[in-house]
């Protein structure tokens, strides 16, 4: 247990860094705009597979987002990551961000789908 947790304030440090690096002006475009979505995604108080659905729910947290977040890292300058993590560990709980733009997003992705299989139910009947 006290692994899972190591590894998920790890995640947790990653993720305040590649924040805090996307805001950098260093960091080329491209990983920016990777790196923005990465983070937004993991802040959004909404996941995309919602948990409760068995074993498919919990696999954007084990495996996606630290995947987007391993190759995020090799995409930022080392020395603009190295002033993040120094300014990720003094960041405060308090001010961590949620995405809430991702989490319509993602309630609208869901609309979407449960409405297409309404109608198409609708239809067959």
């Amino acid at each position: 247990m006290k692994t899972i947790k190591a590894w998920a304030r790890k995640l947790k440090q990653q993720l305040l860094t590649l924040y805090l690096a996307c805001r950098d002006n260093r960091v080329p475009w491209y990983a920016k705009v990777f790196t923005a979505c990465v983070v937004a995604y993991a802040f959004s108080p909404i996941d995309l597979i919602p948990d409760f659905i068995p074993v498919l729910g919990y696999l954007d947290d084990v495996i996606i987002v630290p995947l987007g977040i391993m190759l995020a890292l090799k995409m930022i300058p080392e020395d603009v990551l190295n002033e993040c993590e120094i300014k990720a560990k003094d960041f405060n709980e308090d001010n961590r961000p949620e995405n809430w733009f991702v989490a319509i997003l993602i309630i609208m992705i869901w609309l979407a789908l449960i409405l297409c299989i309404v109608f198409k139910l609708t239809i067959t009947i």
